[in-house]
């Protein structure tokens, strides 16, 4: 088996084993199906971008792998990085990796959340591009309706649904100013917030459609 054979075995492995995913198995079947998209945006910033693609498909299969882990109190999600790493970690020593690719493999999985790791480490392009290649299938098409799903969307009134889009658009236009680490991951990830923004103004005005002639 190759490294990434592998490594898809043992994401399946820790999310068939979570009690949680058992429990609800359509949020492991999305959090399964999400890192795989991650994987495949990751490839293709690493061949654009001339980074290890091996190395960064692993990254971004494993990227979620924390949350096999039960989450101790509200908000503690977003510690899901961190422990991804140290769940990776043992892993990843068995691959044929040395242990340099390791340990950016790690920073890039524990930084992915908020910026932060519980470990040294550099921010370099390859660690950078597995929240970017994270970043990519979140902005995407799919999360859209995921996103509204969340919201409640539908049930809102009206003037609640104006305010809601107005805060995601004000939100999109802030999120195009950040940096990403690479100028492929900054393009793509561009690409799906600005097709997100044309939705949203779509939406918004039809909503203006919907009370008077």
């Amino acid at each position: 088996m190759t490294n990434i054979q592998k490594t898809q075995t043992f994401l399946k492995e820790c999310f068939d084993n979570c009690a949680f995913f058992q429990e609800h198995p359509a949020d492991g079947e999305y959090r399964y199906q999400h890192s795989f998209r991650v994987a495949h945006a990751a490839r293709e910033i690493a061949r654009r971008e001339g980074l290890d693609e091996e190395g960064l498909v692993i990254g971004g299969l494993l990227h979620d792998v924390g949350y096999s882990m039960p989450f101790e109190s509200e908000g503690s999600w977003l510690e899901h990085g961190r422990v991804s790493a140290r769940i990776a970690r043992p892993f990843l020593e068995q691959l044929d990796l040395t242990p340099g690719r390791v340990q950016e493999i790690c920073y890039g999985i524990a930084i992915h959340v908020d910026g932060r790791a519980d470990f040294p480490g550099e921010a370099t392009a390859f660690a950078l591009s597995i929240g970017d290649a994270d970043d990519v299938d979140r902005f995407d098409a799919y999360r859209i309706y995921d996103t509204l799903r969340f919201a409640d969307f539908h049930n809102l009134k009206i003037e609640k649904k104006r305010i809601w889009l107005l805060e995601q658009l004000d939100w999109i236009r802030r999120r195009l100013e950040e940096k990403s680490g690479t100028e492929t991951a900054r393009q793509m990830i561009a690409e799906r917030l600005l097709y997100q923004r044309q939705y949203y103004e779509k939406v918004l005005e039809q909503l203006e459609r919907s009370e008077s002639i």
